[in-house]
């Protein structure tokens, strides 16, 4: 018996999680949703990568916690027209479109659950999600392209930092596990290093301490990439020592 909404299982279907019957049903769905099958190809690329990463075995009762986990968090699937409310009135089906918008947001948030966002005017909506949904697709990408090297280095605060560069697609990504919450007005900030000259590269989230970033702009000519701790928005150069200074694989 299927209970979930299948539009709900992109995450455990790339983690190989689902029962048999989910399974089946789920790789049926995916035939004539585009949006879940790229979520799927995206949560699948970006949760190889992490595996260069992070080398812990997991426990074995891992499974059970998150199947079980999922089962008392997941989103309550919206109500069909045949289904009557409380008071006996039939409501309208929620609009495919507003869900689309809300997983495409989840994709992109990479890593991080289920994401819910409410939004007030869909014109807006709809851009924003365009946008995320690039990125999010863009950072696949980078992380499945064939050509793909992957140099892995220990931070000074003890994380641990991937960096993932395409040559062939002329962009990278970086992978951070363990990284510690920034202080208060902080942040962690990406350099690309052209020839000693810091790049601005992007911001990392400060409320993670696991994600993957596509860095922002091309590799061109960069020799390595650093990260270093910031004020809040950014620098235009860095003014702090680096976490650490990583060589970009040549082609």
């Amino acid at each position: 018996m299927i209970t979930a909404d299948l539009h709900t299982l992109t995450g455990a279907y790339a983690l190989h999680a689902l029962p048999e019957a989910e399974r089946s049903a789920f790789e049926g769905h995916l035939d004539a949703c585009a949006a879940c099958a790229q979520e799927v190809r995206e949560f699948t690329a970006t949760a190889g990568r992490l595996g260069l990463a992070v080398s812990v075995r997991p426990p074995v009762e891992l499974k059970t916690t998150v199947l079980r986990r999922i089962a008392i968090v997941r989103q309550e699937s919206p109500r069909t027209s045949g289904q009557a409310g409380p008071t006996g009135s039939r409501p309208s089906r929620a609009p495919w479109s507003r869900f689309a918008l809300a997983a495409c947001l989840a994709a992109a948030a990479g890593l991080g659950g289920v994401a819910v966002w409410q939004h007030q005017q869909a014109d807006e909506a709809q851009q924003r999600a365009d946008t995320a949904q690039r990125r999010s697709q863009q950072l696949a990408d980078v992380l499945a392209a064939p050509d793909a090297k992957a140099t892995t280095a220990t931070l000074k605060n003890g994380a641990t930092g991937t960096l993932v560069v395409s040559h062939r697609k002329n962009r990278a990504a970086f992978v951070a596990s363990g990284l510690p919450h920034p202080p208060a007005g902080k942040v962690y900030q990406l350099w690309f290093d052209d020839a000693g000259t810091m790049r601005p590269a992007g911001l990392m989230d400060s409320a993670r301490s696991t994600e993957a970033v596509l860095l922002t702009g091309p590799v061109d000519r960069a020799s390595g990439m650093g990260i270093t701790l910031e004020p809040s928005g950014g620098s235009p150069a860095p003014t702090s020592s680096p976490l650490v200074l990583m060589d970009v694989a040549t082609a």
